[in-house]
């Protein structure tokens, strides 16, 4: 019996990628700050866009019917972590900060903690990994999909 649950967890995180830049930047903090400049927001708005197309590239990829299903997911799962895995690193580039200094009084403190993306980059990319696994998990133990053993080819 197919038990999906990995698809449907990395479905899950592609589907928070494909939309969360648009909750989190279609606003006075980036869109609509006028403090921004316009080739800023352009950015900001390939950055939406490319959430969108690794959020829809990773749904297709996860859940499509042809191609090798291991393949597949690996595939789908790379398209879901990919925009966080980026995300993650843009706080090492020069001059950049987590929050804007203007907005930071609009993110909650929770357990003595204030949330940014590097903490959202990190349980959304342990959420990937644990759904890769259950899949993975779930593939080889349906008939005709697990993977045979890789043997050393000689010269």
């Amino acid at each position: 019996m197919k038990r999906p649950y990995g698809k449907a967890l990395l479905s899950f995180v592609a589907a928070v990628t494909a939309v969360t830049p648009y909750l989190a930047d279609w606003n006075e903090t980036h869109i609509y700050n006028p403090t921004w400049s316009p080739h800023a927001k352009f950015h900001v708005g390939h950055t939406m866009l490319l959430g969108t197309v690794l959020g829809l590239l990773a749904i297709w990829y996860l859940w499509r019917r042809t191609g090798d299903p291991h393949d597949n997911l690996r595939v789908g799962a790379l398209f879901t972590a990919a925009y966080w895995l980026a995300q993650a690193g843009a706080i090492l580039v020069p001059g950049t900060a987590a929050v804007d200094a203007q907005f930071a009084d609009r993110i909650p403190t929770i357990a003595g903690v204030q949330p940014n993306q590097v903490i959202l980059d990190a349980i959304l990319l342990a959420l990937v990994a644990i759904g890769y696994r259950w899949q993975r998990a779930e593939l080889s133990h349906r008939p005709g999909t697990a993977r045979p053993a890789r043997t050393k080819q000689s010269p």
